[in-house]
């Protein structure tokens, strides 16, 4: 099992940014990649973020690519997701995942709690 704890979301002005952090516990050496979604009220949940660190890529939704950026601590087990010019359409409940499912970085097996991010319009 793996246990994932989100935190670093809040209300924040459009143009703002947030860091997010994903805290991961248990058996954090069966993943070896980490990815980070969201679901806006009245809508799917949906990609936006992911890092396998073990092949050194990352993948980015093409709604938050050149503006969120998504990051490991190693030493922490915890990794980021830096959210830079934000927008009202960047709200949502914002969830991390862990250890992937057949090797895609859109499926998960482990999933956070989730933290909102509002951005009022």
């Amino acid at each position: 099992q793996v246990q994932l704890v989100e935190s670093g979301g809040g209300l924040v002005q459009a143009g703002g940014s947030l860091r997010l952090s994903c805290a991961a516990s248990g058996r954090t050496f069966t993943t070896y990649a980490m990815g980070w979604f969201r679901q806006a009220p009245g809508k799917a949940r949906e990609f936006v973020a992911a890092l396998n660190w073990s092949a050194g890529i990352t993948y980015y939704a093409g709604a938050v690519k050149g503006r969120f950026t998504i990051s490991r601590d190693n030493a922490k087990n915890t990794v980021y997701l830096q959210m830079n010019s934000l927008k009202p359409g960047d709200t949502a409940v914002y969830y991390c995942a862990a250890d992937p499912k057949d090797g895609s970085y859109l499926r998960y097996n482990y999933w956070g709690q989730g933290t909102q991010v509002t951005v009022p319009s």
